[in-house]
């Protein structure tokens, strides 16, 4: 209980912890983003990692000079691109095997068949969209993977979704994170984020128990 306690409030204030981060631990920072950020991606039982809200936050923190947009950018594309391809792997190379060995309460079935039916609906775009969905985001490239996507298709699409995904959400936080308004309401705009990011599965959800209503 103490744990998901302090996860709960590393995620609603990032700001405050990343600002720490970033005084405590000056260039490490980004060492530690970096692995946030690939774990988030390219791990399969790490899909409880937050991605949208921290990319928001620190593009903040940028706009303060904690951090610098011309480092954070290149290195989270780096992390989101490597992450997509790690995860493309497991899934091409293991596959099933480990999705029946490391089943648990952060790999379930049922998130592997909603990113499968993901992407019977939108095909290769999947990676690209998948980028702005937690939990999908996750393990797209695994299913990615597992049904042999053609690896040049797959890496054109990995690198479009990581630029997109890494500059929209930092930029964003980088002109808008700063505004006073957003500033002093910053733990709703998060709250905001997470809720947004989850919308289109919550959509498809709904959408897939009306039609088999």
């Amino acid at each position: 209980m103490e744990l998901l306690t302090a996860f709960i409030d590393l995620v609603l204030h990032l700001d405050v912890h990343l600002m720490a981060l970033a005084q405590h631990d000056g260039a490490w920072v980004y060492g530690i983003l970096f692995i946030i950020i690939f774990s988030e991606t390219g791990l399969v039982f790490a899909p409880f990692l937050p991605g949208d809200s921290l990319l928001f936050v620190a593009g903040a923190l940028c706009g303060l000079d904690a951090l610098q947009l011309q480092w954070l950018m290149p290195i989270l594309m780096v992390a989101a691109f490597s992450g997509d391809n790690t995860n493309y792997w497991i899934g091409r190379l293991v596959g099933m095997r480990l999705f029946h060995r490391v089943k648990g309460r952060f790999l379930k079935r049922e998130h592997l068949d909603k990113t499968h039916e993901f992407y019977e609906m939108h095909g290769g775009k999947t990676v690209v969209i998948a980028r702005f969905m937690p939990i999908i985001r996750t393990f797209a490239p695994f299913v990615a993977g597992i049904g042999a996507m053609r690896y040049r298709l797959f890496v054109l699409y990995s690198a479009l979704g990581s630029l997109v995904w890494i500059a929209s959400l930092t930029l964003a936080g980088y002109f808008f994170g700063n505004i006073p308004m957003v500033k002093n309401h910053l733990t709703l705009i998060i709250l905001a984020v997470i809720l947004v990011s989850f919308l289109p599965a919550l959509i498809g959800f709904l959408r897939h128990q009306l039609h088999r209503s």
